[in-house]
C-alpha cells in the first residue's frame, strides 16, 4: 500500500465524515502535522498503532484506510 493511497483514503473519509484534520487529530491522540503528512503522502511508514486510533477515530475499520 504506497502512502499515497493512504493519504487519498484518509482524506476523502475524514471530508465525508465532516472533520478537520485538528478534530480527528484529537480524537485519535495524533498530531495535526502527522495527519497532514499522512493525507499528503509524505509519511512513507506510518505506525500500525496510529492506523488504528485514525480508524476508530472516524468510525471505519482499518482495512477502509488501506484499501
Amino acid at each position: 500500500m504506497s502512502p499515497r493511497r493512504i493519504g487519498i483514503m484518509l482524506k476523502t473519509i475524514r471530508e465525508d465524515k465532516g472533520l478537520t484534520q485538528t478534530v480527528l487529530a484529537k480524537k485519535a491522540k495524533v498530531s495535526q502535522p502527522y495527519i497532514a503528512k499522512l493525507e499528503a503522502g509524505a509519511k512513507a511508514n506510518p505506525s500500525l498503532t496510529a492506523l488504528r486510533r485514525i480508524a476508530k477515530a472516524l468510525g471505519v475499520p482499518i482495512t477502509k484506510l488501506l484499501g
